[in-house]
């Protein structure tokens, strides 16, 4: 197979291919730019600061949300994808003549993708999926899955909060409107934010392996919508293309790197504030990793080790910023030839560090008493709403109180009107997308409510 091709990967069309009016002006924003402004003023990234990163239902302004994660990922990652190309120009003459560019771009296309990338988790951070995906391999959702086919069950019993994401950014409402795009962004956006270019249920003996292996990128409702993207990119297939299994966009290596990055050093620094990760062992581990040159003394003297912290911790992303950017480029021949599949961040100098660094986050942070009880308490919330909403949707005689809960779904979420007869996986789907796009307190009151636990204090 041909390897994949820069202008091709760079595509600025939007999806689906919309045919707009010619701007009457030269635009003022690349169309990359306007990919990161359109997540912006998105409701479901807008959300985000209401959803836990690592402690759920914070009390302190210390910790970060899923916002705060998710913007200080598009930072990092702007910063990869424009040293990384940067890099490929000053290696590669003839690249540098026919994409000028490519630096700014991909710059741009990373950020967006970065910014975009946990859009469709759901509340209660990665025990949100868990929750999701348990209470549908439970007894209690048996018979809403029976007229399912096996890679739509697949698709609720392992679900996944990167295909809600795709979801969330290529799908329209018909409730809403007659339109198709989602947020209309361009292919290049799309392909990079697709870390895991597979559907959710794959042939073992098609599987080759890898990171983009690890997990599944789209539902079964959206796959025709990544095989347009994928075709559009030129994203190389992955054995049968009959599959819809492809090799990764080269830029959501940087896009996984970004992320991998803030969320083991960031995190990590959330629990050293919190007093959950012994400031001396958390700090000496940081330095360790930055591995200053013998000799190099600051006239600064510390006084707060948090101050201190914050200035290790900016350093040190400074520095693994331009090595992952350094791999990148040494291995950009191979990836768009489909023959590089790992994350970058293994091949950093301090991965063993980081791994401690993930050991002591699992083990002090993750696994602390007030994270495993809200987890806990998420799994019922989740569950109980689902389980409340499906009995109200399937109910073939519409009694009373199923009645009351659908009219507390938002139009969009229901299958009726525009949305009238759809299959009963896509009625799942859609309730799955109201429970999933919910934030944590706004998941927990409503779910006191329906059990009545707690009344509504009224207008």
């Amino acid at each position: 197979m041909k390897p994949m091709q820069w202008p091709r990967l760079l595509s600025q069309r939007r999806f689906p291919d919309q045919q707009l009016p010619p701007p009457s002006a030269a635009p003022v924003r690349g169309a990359f730019v306007q990919d990161y402004d359109r997540v912006v003023f998105s409701s479901a990234f807008r959300r985000l600061q209401r959803k836990t990163q690592v402690m759920p239902l914070p009390e302190t302004d210390f910790v970060h949300t899923r916002l705060t994660h998710s913007l200080e990922t598009a930072v990092v990652g702007r910063s990869l994808g424009r040293l990384a190309a940067r890099q490929l120009l000053e290696n590669d003459a003839a690249l540098a003549q026919s994409q000028p560019n490519l630096d700014q771009d991909c710059g741009d296309i990373v950020a967006a993708a970065c910014l975009a990338h946990d859009i469709g988790n759901p509340p209660f951070g990665h025990s949100g999926e868990d929750a999701i995906s348990s209470y549908f391999a439970s007894h209690a959702a048996a018979p809403y899955l029976d007229k399912l086919t096996p890679a739509q069950v697949a698709d609720l019993q392992h679900f996944e909060g990167n295909a809600a994401g795709f979801r969330i950014l290529t799908h329209t409402y018909a409730a809403h409107s007659t339109g198709t795009a989602g947020l209309g962004l361009t292919y290049a956006t799309l392909g990079a934010f697709t870390k895991y270019p597979k559907p959710s249920v794959v042939p073992a003996a098609a599987r080759l392996g890898g990171a983009s292996e690890k997990k599944y990128g789209h539902f079964q409702t959206e796959s025709p919508r990544f095989q347009h993207v994928a075709a559009e990119l030129g994203l190389l297939s992955k054995g049968d293309p009959a599959l819809g299994f492809t090799h990764r966009h080269p830029l959501a290596f940087l896009v996984e790197a970004a992320d991998d990055l803030c969320y083991r050093i960031i995190d990590f620094e959330d629990g050293l504030k919190l007093g959950l990760i012994e400031p001396q062992t958390g700090l000496g581990l940081l330095k360790k990793m930055l591995n200053d040159p013998a000799g190099r003394v600051g006239s600064v003297q510390w006084h707060d080790w948090r101050e201190e912290l914050g200035y290790i911790r900016a350093r040190l992303i400074g520095k693994l910023v331009a090595e992952v950017a350094g791999l990148f480029a040494q291995h950009a021949s191979a990836i768009l030839r489909g023959e590089y599949d790992q994350p970058l961040i293994k091949e950093l100098g301090c991965w063993a560090d980081l791994q401690e660094v993930q050991r002591l986050s699992i083990e002090k942070l993750y696994r602390s008493r007030p994270v495993l009880e809200i987890e806990a308490a998420g799994f019922e919330v989740l569950g109980g709403l689902l389980d409340a909403f499906l009995c109200a949707v399937f109910d073939q005689s519409q009694g009373h109180r199923s009645r009351k809960l659908l009219l507390l779904l938002p139009e969009q979420f229901r299958a009726e009107g525009h949305q009238a007869g759809v299959c009963d996986y896509e009625k799942i789907l859609l309730l799955t997308d109201f429970v999933a796009g919910m934030t944590d307190q706004n998941a927990l009151s409503l779910y006191k409510t329906i059990k009545g636990i707690e009344l509504p204090k009224g207008f």
